[in-house]
């Protein structure tokens, strides 16, 4: 049962990653938002689009939620990692 239950958010925590790094590029390219912020407002829309999402799932609204979370550090921490060319370190 447990196994199940992981494997589900996990599972749709990957498919609305998708969204959550979608709308949190919206974001960036809109709103000035400091970097080092990213993270929170990709957890942010993560949860609320986890919110959103209970007419394609079955899951639980706290389940949905944990996808949510993870689906938004997850896709921020991937979209740093893969496009951003950072040089030097985070102390300016």
């Amino acid at each position: 049962m447990q196994n199940e239950v992981l494997t589900s958010v996990l599972a749709f925590a990957t498919v609305i990653a998708v969204f959550v790094l979608a709308a949190v590029e919206a974001i960036k390219r809109t709103v000035n938002v400091r970097r080092n912020a990213l993270p929170a407002v990709g957890l942010v829309v993560g949860l609320l689009i986890g919110w959103v999402a209970y007419p394609f799932t079955e899951l639980d609204l706290v389940l949905r939620l944990w996808a949510g979370a993870l689906a938004g550090l997850s896709a921020t921490g991937l979209f740093e990692l893969a496009f951003s060319k950072r040089d030097g370190t985070t102390k300016e």
